[in-house]
């Protein structure tokens, strides 16, 4: 398709937009007025119009039933609650219901993991990482070694793009791997890089991964909800993940985790337990000696938190209705477009290079664009013009269109905003 940076086209693409009505279901924020442009869903997703009733309901169980709402709520009780995530997330992460369970925050369920997952013995104590990766994780890398004994600076080999460039190459991943299998326990990477937008091989890293001997898990924080996964398929050990970016589940909103099925059935694998993660036929017998549920349920710890999940289970409704495939369809289709507006702004490369991937299949929806020459003078100017985005030291400007909410004519309007911005 021949692109064409004017509204006329950008209104055409949307009204052949199959999907377009789902923009409906969420509020639109209003901070610069009516034509507010948000597109900062790689950090903080809408909120569905339908999370109200969910919450509602929880509070007049809550207030109606007290602690009977646990087992005799109307739609929902609230001892299974764990269980009505299930189908949409396994859809979202390519599993099955058994290998996912809606659980914590991001970072708590990334310790739970790395204690299950990461077991040095001797020589094989090294993790694979991404060079930069996301402060938590950072933190929960060192100290998950220090809490071994060990040091992070001697076990964890971190992965940095080539000089004078900003992405990593598939094959320089797969030959670290190679070069270091027999010290490898673990390799940890993001799904989608937080700062460059770039989607790795999954599929590619886990086989490496396990050829030499080493577990692989994956941080899906910028993954889930953005871009196809095939976790199970895949062979991936474990992955973890937060909901209120592009699974727009509120601010805070739960985690998640995937633990492939052949560790899901291993009650001998050493974990954190606690007692929502112990059988759930016989919980109540309050017993010692901690037996697992199957799957990924087994990794609980205490009970659902079950307001910021009603939120959470509103907006999993929508993904499960749209699916996956027309959502990846329009995403690509909106980020291409964004690309082109760039390109059509910038020919001469003097004022910005977009540093995330051109080919569609090693993106998500979001594109960070890297200012030559320039402060956050022009992040301010954008800002001002009416878009919600993003800057992240010392000069990247990360722009998300996401297809559930945001539109072409959006798209072109922002590119309208960026080059005045520019021009100033």
């Amino acid at each position: 398709m021949e692109f064409e940076n004017t509204r006329a086209f950008a209104q055409v693409l949307d009204t052949n937009d199959p999907i377009r009505s789902y923009r409906e279901k969420f509020h639109l924020p209003q901070i610069h007025g009516p034509g507010t442009i948000y597109f900062c869903g790689h950090s903080l997703g809408l909120q569905p119009k339908s999370a109200q009733t969910y919450l509602l309901e929880e509070l007049k169980g809550w207030a109606t039933l007290g602690v009977e709402g646990h087992f005799h709520s109307n739609k929902r009780p609230w001892f299974y609650y764990h269980r009505f995530s299930k189908e949409a997330l396994a859809g979202l992460v390519g599993g099955q219901p058994q290998e996912v369970v809606s659980m914590n925050g991001l970072t708590t369920n990334l310790h739970l993991m790395m204690f299950s997952f990461y077991r040095p013995i001797g020589k094989r104590s090294k993790i694979i990482v991404e060079a930069g990766a996301f402060p938590s994780d950072q933190y929960a890398f060192e100290s998950q070694i220090r809490y071994r004994g060990l040091d992070p600076d001697q076990c964890l080999i971190e992965l940095a793009p080539r000089q004078g460039e900003y992405l990593l190459h598939t094959e320089d991943i797969l030959n670290t791997i190679g070069t270091h299998g027999d010290e490898l326990a673990l390799i940890l990477l993001g799904g989608v890089q937080y700062y460059t937008g770039q989607f790795f091989d999954l599929g590619a890293i886990t086989e490496a991964g396990h050829a030499v001997g080493a577990q692989v898990g994956f941080d899906l924080a910028h993954a889930i909800g953005n871009v196809p996964l095939q976790l199970h398929q895949d062979g991936v050990d474990f992955a973890v993940w937060c909901s209120y970016k592009y699974l727009n589940s509120g601010p805070g909103g739960p985690g998640g985790i995937f633990v492939h099925e052949r560790h899901g059935q291993n009650q001998e694998l050493p974990r954190l337990a606690g007692w929502w993660g112990y059988k759930e036929e016989d919980r109540f017998q309050m017993k010692k000696g901690f037996v697992p549920m199957e799957g990924a349920d087994g990794w609980q710890l205490s009970n659902v938190n079950i307001l910021s999940s009603a939120a959470h289970l509103a907006s999993l409704e929508i993904f499960a209705e749209v699916g996956v495939s027309a959502l990846r369809t329009k995403s690509e289709q909106l980020t291409i477009y964004l690309e082109h507006i760039i390109n059509e702004i910038n020919q001469d490369g003097e004022n910005i290079k977009i540093i995330t991937p051109n080919k569609k299949v090693a993106r998500g929806c979001m594109l960070s664009l890297l200012f030559h020459n320039m402060d956050k003078e022009v992040f301010d100017r954008v800002t001002a013009s009416g878009a919600i985005v993003d800057w992240r030291e010392p000069n990247v400007m990360r722009v998300a269109p996401v297809p559930l909410y945001n539109t072409f004519e959006e798209v072109f309007d922002f590119g309208q905003m960026l080059q005045k911005s520019l021009e100033k």
